[in-house]
């Protein structure tokens, strides 16, 4: 990011095996704030949750992995949902996958469109997606128009992090999936997959790939690879679902 940004930012070389390394501009680190409009404060996001979008995360990388070695049909609409930084969705645009990230941040749009250029790739379609707000959000805060569409494959990373998550996300990703779509979530174990798993099956998702993930990673080449404990899980719902 330019330095004339009121926030700090680094540069990480994202190298995934298989393909060119990815080029990513994060925040510095958690103690970035910049909402001079209130914008953020507005779409229900606090100071400390202010740069959580603009952080690299474990499972964002997992599911990266995992677009890259999953087959996608070519003919297939996927959802980013909460994406944060975009990291799954930048390689699958990069593989030529038919994509639109999503998240609530009004920064995440520029960050994308940012390590989109960066990494010399066309522009990244993006949407403002939020769960959990029945409060009507105005575009001039969330940077991009809200989605419209219903999706093939809604995938995310690490979006069960508290007691509310299950029920919110569950019922956000009915109303952005097709009636026979697929999800992927990529779960770091913080304890809400089984509640997930039921709300998801009150919206005809059945469970169908449960795979324990345990590897190591590292997000730069000189990093020391860090342990990683988590789970993806895949739903898929039959077009009988309406």
């Amino acid at each position: 990011m330019p330095n004339s940004t009121p926030y700090q930012t680094r540069l990480h070389t994202i190298q995934i095996r298989g393909q060119a390394p990815l080029e990513i501009y994060t925040l510095l680190d958690r103690q970035q704030y910049y909402d001079p409009t209130g914008a953020a404060k507005r779409l229900g996001i606090c100071s400390a949750a202010w740069p959580l979008f603009g952080m690299l995360w474990p499972s964002g990388f997992q599911l990266a992995k995992k677009i890259v070695k999953r087959p996608v049909q070519s003919n297939q609409k996927i959802l980013e949902i909460g994406c944060g930084l975009g990291l799954a969705s930048l390689m699958a645009h990069r593989l030529g996958v038919d994509i639109t990230a999503s998240d609530r941040h009004p920064l995440a749009s520029r960050f994308l469109s940012k390590n989109s250029t960066h990494n010399l790739l066309p522009e990244l379609q993006y949407r403002h997606g939020q769960w959990g707000r029945d409060q009507a959000v105005c575009t001039k805060d969330t940077g991009a128009p809200l989605i419209s569409e219903r999706y093939d494959l809604v995938m995310g990373s690490d979006l069960l992090y508290d007691p509310s998550s299950p029920a919110q996300v569950a019922e956000f990703i009915h109303q952005v999936a097709k009636a026979k779509s697929e999800v992927w979530v990529m779960d770091p174990n913080r304890g809400y997959r089984n509640r997930f798993s039921r709300s998801m099956a009150d919206y005809g998702f059945s469970l169908a790939h449960d795979k324990k993930i345990q590897r190591p990673y590292a997000f730069n080449l000189d990093e020391t690879p860090q342990p990683y404990s988590g789970r993806f899980l895949v739903y898929k719902r039959a077009l009988a679902f309406v």
